[in-house]
């Protein structure tokens, strides 16, 4: 029987990228150590395998080795959740049954990946893929990049869903969290999904935060997240407005792309994505840069 960890729906999760060498194979040390960086720096559970992640650019054996790799480095310190992001209901389930045995404490359920279903269809989907394992569920909701929205409505639809836990809200819509919190209450634990609005979300109600921007930055995103816990705020805003001209690029289609590009500049992994995504060239790279050393030459000092 695998031991599993009882997940604490707070704090800083990141979307770990998936580290490439050169020949665009996984990297599977590398992406262990920048995890153990992250562990380190105080993160309180790790999303592997999201859309930062690459997950829809991975085989299937692929996605497994990671998940394995990172259950075993993260060693119980941390829950480690995977994305599941499949083309369809039954490849879902099946890779939910796997990362459970793989040693998973939870999953974050996308839609099925393509098609864009209809908020029966949404909901269909999120039913199969739960009673596929006992694991804990933080349902992705990102209409923006998957073209499927789940309003408040539907979450009190599958509120008798018991292992549905958590939702990481990331319609670009504030508001939306209000809307669930007067819709069904306390029944899910809250999560920020969008970099450039995390605080906002903190302030609304999210107690956690999946991130992206925290492969490269961890002590800032986690200390800018710890200062809006502790109610200290203009403390925060300070690391957030410093933040956010690198925050929205977690809004871009090319996020993958912008985000591991600003990892290398920090020294904290390779730009090296998989096709069809290709590194940055030219003034979009150079852009990039721009933005991420302007960001190092000003960091906050405690």
């Amino acid at each position: 029987m695998v031991a599993h960890m009882h997940t604490t729906w707070q704090g800083m999760f990141p979307a770990l990228t998936t580290q490439f060498r050169g020949d665009h194979s996984v990297d599977v040390e590398a992406t262990c150590a920048h995890l153990e960086k992250l562990i380190d720096a105080g993160i309180d559970g790790v999303v592997m395998m999201g859309t930062v992640g690459e997950n829809c650019s991975l085989e299937p054996e692929e996605k497994r080795t990671l998940l394995r790799a990172a259950v075993t480095a993260a060693a119980r310190r941390i829950p480690v959740l995977s994305g599941v992001a499949e083309f369809t209901t039954a490849a879902a389930c099946r890779f939910a049954r796997d990362a459970r045995e793989l040693g998973a404490d939870g999953l974050m359920v996308l839609p099925a990946m393509v098609y864009s279903a209809d908020p029966r269809e949404a909901m269909a989907h999120f039913r199969s893929v739960a009673a596929a394992s006992d694991l804990p569920i933080l349902c992705y909701n990102n209409p923006v990049s998957y073209g499927v929205d789940l309003l408040p409505q539907a979450f009190a639809e599958l509120a008798d869903v018991e292992t549905l836990v958590a939702i990481k809200e990331s319609s670009d819509d504030v508001r939306r969290l209000t809307d669930l919190v007067n819709t069904v209450g306390d029944r899910y634990v809250l999560f920020g999904g969008v970099d450039d609005l995390a605080l906002e979300s903190m302030l609304l109600g999210a107690t956690g935060l999946v991130s992206g921007l925290v492969n490269a930055f961890p002590v800032e995103s986690i200390r800018m997240m710890q200062l809006a816990q502790a109610g200290e705020w203009e403390a925060a805003r300070a690391i957030y407005r410093w933040f956010t001209p690198l925050l929205h690029l977690d809004t871009h289609p090319k996020l993958v792309q912008y985000i591991k590009l600003v990892m290398q500049e920090c020294g904290m992994g390779s730009e090296v994505v998989r096709p069809p995504r290709l590194e940055l060239v030219g003034a979009e790279r150079e852009q990039i840069v721009r933005l991420t050393r302007d960001a190092l030459a000003t960091r906050p000092r405690d």
